[in-house]
């Protein structure tokens, strides 16, 4: 049974809202230049018609983590971060134990959407990857795995459609129709 969800396209008669986004890359091992994930998340919201306000590179460490977190959460020319990596089955798996205090609101379907379609892609494994999703201060912010894969399936999968605007029935970018920065 195809359900109609399936079908449902950006409608591309309306100005999709651009947003300014953050990137942050949580990973105690990489550097600027080997940074794959974070560069394929910067070009993919750049691709969408987004701003990239600010990208950073933040070492496994809870207190670091909610430290550029904050920064930006703060920022109102910041409406929304994508972090990627820290959360992975391991003693140093951080990310989410980081920005789960910093949330005024999670959204409970992210992580088990993220879950479901990285089960379908790379089976029993996907148990081992967190991904959380919420909003700080009206900020939207998505933790994804650090793979590029991951966030390659996160960003065509749930991120892309729903920060367009466009995306019908909703969309969390819609949103910040109106909203500028102070």
């Amino acid at each position: 049974m195809e359900f109609p969800f399936h079908t449902m396209k950006a409608d591309p008669t309306q100005a999709p809202v651009n947003l300014r986004c953050a990137v942050l890359t949580i990973s105690s091992r990489r550097q600027a230049h080997d940074d794959t994930s974070g560069d394929y998340l910067d070009q993919a919201l750049r691709d969408a018609g987004h701003t990239v306000q600010a990208r950073g590179l933040c070492p496994d460490d809870r207190y670091q983590i909610r430290k550029t977190l904050s920064d930006w959460i703060a920022d109102p020319a910041v409406q929304v971060i994508l972090c990627n990596g820290g959360t992975g089955f391991t003693h140093r798996k951080s990310t989410i134990a980081a920005v789960t205090p910093l949330l005024d609101q999670v959204v409970p379907g992210f992580g088990e959407l993220f879950r479901h379609l990285s089960w379908l892609d790379i089976g029993a494994s996907s148990l081992q990857s967190d991904a959380l999703g919420g909003t700080a201060n009206d900020t939207l912010v998505f933790c994804l795995p650090g793979s590029t894969g991951a966030c390659r399936l996160a960003w065509e999968k749930i991120l892309q459609p729903q920060l367009d605007s466009r995306q019908p029935p909703c969309n969390f970018a819609s949103a910040y129709r109106a909203r500028t920065p102070d």
